[in-house]
């Protein structure tokens, strides 16, 4: 999925026991869709999971940067049914929607 949003929130970056960098964060998206030939507002937030060296990179973004977001959705913890998107690729988010880097 690909997703573009503002950086609202963002956890201090930390390591799980095996040495893997994982970083939480919150992306605040608003955009206008067409459904059933009416417009529709969308703004919601949503839960980032970032992993590995993207979770080192992201650690740099700063809060209310605009990015855009390639990824999918999984439970946030097993047995859950709260999603959370794990980011597998990020960049700037640019006027004209520019693809991830």
């Amino acid at each position: 999925m690909q997703l573009s949003g503002t950086l609202t929130e963002r956890e201090a970056l930390r390591y799980t026991p095996a040495g893997i960098a994982m970083l939480g964060a919150r992306l605040s998206h608003r955009s206008e869709t067409t459904e059933a030939g009416q417009a529709r507002q969308l703004e919601f937030d949503v839960a980032l999971r970032f992993a590995g060296a993207i979770a080192a990179r992201a650690d740099r973004l700063q809060l209310g940067a605009s990015i855009l977001v390639d990824g999918f959705l999984a439970p946030r913890r097993r047995q859950s049914k709260s999603l959370v998107v794990h980011v597998t690729e990020f960049a700037p988010a640019s006027a004209s929607g520019g693809e991830p880097t």
